[in-house]
């Protein structure tokens, strides 16, 4: 599909690749990693014709569309969400536009018959057109991409000047699904989005019927979406198929191999040049000398990339808290006339490790002020434990740096003096090294004050922390720094976090925020989504419940979060179904509580064959509806044909407006069979499990 021959790219002295072959098909979903600064995003760039290769070519096809998202920098103006989002269709826009002015002409009296005639043939090859390529079902898709990326019906009609950046990198993402390019280049899209969003994202991405190039610095994001990834590998690509897990231990053999062939080869090298300083004034082994003089000069030397430093580090010790940590009951907080929480309670005990989940805007940071105690409830009560050290990293915590302090000595100040040592290899797990420790925090980026403020919290002791947001503007290597110390945090963690990664390793407990209240699930976000399934299947009939089977059971099960003070909370009990408890996996269940499960899996298999029954029925019955529609259109585009059939015009009026709306009801129609088909897929999917 596209194409890149010897391509070679460089910015001064600084060669980000060197004659790169490679290329990508029709609906490869491709995730382009490497180290930061290794020019990822500019060969996105150069993909999208943003940018000019300094030599070699990219091969296109003349009919590839391609669309590009940066991760910043979109802005939009003069219209309303909805419009601009109708933009991605612009050819079948002006379609329709031609169409609606076509058919107020074809009622006017004064039209002539050869224009009449005219009019008539136009308007089949513009309806040909709108109907082939989906044009009835465009609201339709305008609305579900909207919602799915976090749009309210309420923001449709909004400007779009009054949305932030976010919004409008989400607005800008929407256009680009809507659109449907061939070639499809997001460089972190998930940058903007809550979990909710990304979830949804995930889904479409998954069935996008072309091919998509993506960087992200979200594992599990790339783990469900790609099919592909491609490594910028000293000043290469390097593909690896399969997903984002399969890479790592991929990319870790390949450079265990190269680091043992360089050894193998140095060690070569050596010997060579020891015979030849042992031999060089030696005339009977002169020619042997000479031999092994040319061998040395046609050795090509493997290089091998600089090794990552792996920073380990452990929190600074603190003294143990009170079993309550923090609790807050009958909370009430208002903004004016929205009110965020009208009744929320929140218990929180030592160990707990907390995932505060929730759209944007549905109070989530509120919370974790009212959690910290930086902002006081309109009523209710928080009550802080006994002997509670507190960490609150806010989501504009890197604001609050002192600008004039350089960024060694921003880690320094309020640092235990025994963790000073530690403050260095801290600093290189967040991408500061050499001289960058010496820049003043004012001329810092926004990113890189985000990861020195994450760094500062890693050096102070706390027994409690509150994070909103610590992992923004962090790469993965930055992250898994901080999971890494966060999995062996012994205290107490309540924080918000878009990546499903980092939610699915740290939460032993969920807590929704939405709708003025705070739900609390026991387990894991898997386990919470579960619940959540389960709960809106028997409100949602047909619609396929989103996890027919405990998580228990899925493929993703990622490692346990530890802490000292968790105990048994790092295996935290699945939810009660149906009253029945879940097996404790000590093989203690009485033969009662045995036959009690064999009928509930009974009785859930049966479910699942009823509702399987049920959606062939309506999809049966759809299609036969679908079939009469068609042939009701096609029987009046066969009478709209026949000779004579406009000449009187007030007659034929209610023909053609049943004709205009038996297309919309088709597009509908079809629309729902395809959402029954899917829902049909799913459950003899479930039904086979």
């Amino acid at each position: 599909m596209i194409q890149i021959a010897g391509l070679t790219k460089s910015f001064g002295d600084r060669v980000l690749f060197d004659n790169v072959t490679w290329q990508i098909s029709d609906g490869e979903r491709v995730g382009l990693t490497g180290p930061n600064g290794s020019g990822k995003t500019t060969l996105l760039k150069i993909f999208a014709g943003l940018e000019e290769p300094d030599s070699g070519q990219v091969v296109k096809p003349a009919d590839l569309t391609v669309g590009y998202l940066p991760q910043d920098g979109i802005v939009h103006k003069g219209r309303t969400v909805r419009e601009e989002a109708m933009l991605a269709f612009g050819t079948l826009l002006q379609v329709r536009a031609e169409m609606e002015a076509l058919e107020e002409r074809l009622g006017h009296p004064d039209v002539s018959d050869a224009e009449h005639e005219q009019m008539l043939v136009r308007y089949s090859d513009l309806q040909d057109r709108f109907r082939l390529h989906d044009g009835y079902n465009i609201d339709l898709k305008v609305t579900t991409v909207l919602q799915g990326l976090g749009f309210s019906q309420a923001d449709f009609d909004r400007p779009t000047d009054t949305f932030s950046g976010g919004w409008q990198m989400r607005l800008a993402l929407a256009k680009l699904l809507l659109a449907r390019p061939n070639l499809l280049l997001l460089d972190e899209p998930t940058n903007h989005l809550d979990l909710e969003a990304r979830n949804w994202l995930e889904e479409y991405l998954h069935d996008y019927p072309h091919a998509v190039i993506l960087v992200s610095h979200d594992r599990y994001f790339l783990d469900t979406v790609i099919t592909r990834v491609a490594e910028v590998y000293l000043r290469q690509l390097n593909d690896y198929p399969g997903n984002y897990t399969h890479y790592l231990e991929e990319s870790q053999a390949r450079l265990e191999r190269v680091r043992e062939a360089k050894k193998q080869q140095d060690e070569e090298i050596e010997r060579i040049k020891m015979f030849i300083s042992r031999f060089r004034y030696k005339a009977t082994k002169a020619a042997q000398v000479q031999s092994r003089i040319k061998m040395l000069e046609k050795i090509v030397p493997i290089e091998v990339p600089p090794e990552r430093k792996r920073v380990h580090f452990s929190f600074p010790p603190s003294v143990k808290s009170g079993r309550t940590v923090l609790e807050l009951e009958r909370i009430r907080k208002a903004y004016g006339p929205n009110v965020v929480f009208e009744c929320a309670n929140l218990h929180v005990e030592r160990g707990d490790r907390i995932a505060l989940v929730g759209p944007n805007g549905s109070g989530k940071s509120t919370l974790m002020r009212m959690l910290a105690g930086v902002e006081r409830p309109d009523s209710g009560t928080r009550r802080e434990g006994h002997q509670v050290v507190m960490q609150y990293f806010a989501q504009d915590e890197a604001v609050r740096l002192d600008p004039s302090l350089t960024v060694y000595e921003t880690l320094q100040s309020g640092s235990p003096v025994h963790m000073v040592p530690a403050i260095r290899n801290i600093l290189g797990g967040f991408l500061f090294s050499g001289d960058d420790v010496y820049k003043k925090v004012e001329v810092l980026s926004g990113g890189e004050r985000t990861r020195l403020a994450v760094a500062r919290m890693l050096l102070r002791p706390s027994n409690t922390l509150l994070l909103d947001e610590p992992t923004n503007h962090l790469d993965l290597d930055s992250k898994d720094v901080l999971l890494e110390a966060l999995e062996d945090y012994g205290g107490t963690l309540i924080f918000v976090s878009h990546d499903r990664y980092f939610v699915e390793k740290l939460a032993n407990r969920i807590v929704e925020v939405g709708g003025g209240e705070a739900h609390s699930y026991p387990g894991r976000y898997e386990e919470f989504l579960w619940s959540k399934g389960q709960r809106k299947a028997p409100a949602q009939g047909a619609e396929a419940a989103p996890r027919s089977t405990p998580p228990a059971q899925a493929a993703f099960r990622p490692g346990k979060a530890r802490g000292s003070e968790a105990g048994t909370r790092d295996s935290a009990p699945e939810p009660k179904r149906n009253g029945t408890a879940p097996s404790d996996g000590r093989g203690g269940l009485s033969s009662a509580e045995r036959e009690a499960r064999r009928r509930q899996a009974l009785s859930e298999a049966r479910r699942r064959e009823r509702r399987q029954k049920a959606l062939r029925v309506q999809v049966s019955e759809l299609e036969e509806t679908i079939a009469a529609r068609e042939a009701e259109i096609k029987a009046l585009e066969t009478q709209m044909a026949s000779a004579g059939f406009y000449d009187n015009r007030e007659a034929v009026q209610p023909v053609v407006e049943r004709h205009q709306a038996l297309m919309w009801e088709v597009g509908d129609l079809m629309h729902k069979w395809e959402e029954l088909q899917l829902s049909l897929e799913r459950a003899e999917q479930d039904l086979q499990s």
